[in-house]
């Protein structure tokens, strides 16, 4: 079972907040620290460690990725969810990449990036 999917974010507040507006996203308050805040998000956990980790976890060498390094996808219930939630999404800081559009292997998804530019789909499998 997956537990976690960490992103390393300049501003740990801000980003997961993003994530909590946008999706419903619960915070899971007993494992917040300085540098780290955690989401339930059904199966699994999102969770936004601060920069300083990267030390922490002996990761300094990787400490400045460039490009797109990974893609979250957040399944909703309908299309509609895709159309209703895509423009939310942007009204809270997301820049839309692509526009929901129905996906050659029938898909209905739209593909943003975060607040810090980390790609994201909202998905509908129809």
């Amino acid at each position: 079972m997956l537990s976690y999917v960490n992103i390393f974010s300049k501003d740990i507040v801000k980003l997961s907040g993003f994530y909590r507006t946008v999706f419903g996203f619960e915070e899971i308050p007993e494992i917040r620290s300085p540098i780290f805040v955690g989401l339930r998000t059904g199966q699994s956990c999102l969770g936004f460690n601060a920069l300083d980790a990267y030390d922490l976890l002996k990761l300094s060498d990787y400490a400045n990725p460039s490009g797109v390094k990974f893609l979250l996808n957040f399944d909703v219930g309908s299309p509609d969810e895709v159309d209703r939630m895509t423009p939310l999404a942007v009204s809270h800081g997301a820049r839309l990449i692509k526009e929901p559009y129905k996906t050659y292997y029938n898909w209905y998804q739209s593909v943003l990036l975060d607040p810090e530019e980390n790609v994201f789909r909202i998905n509908k499998m129809l």
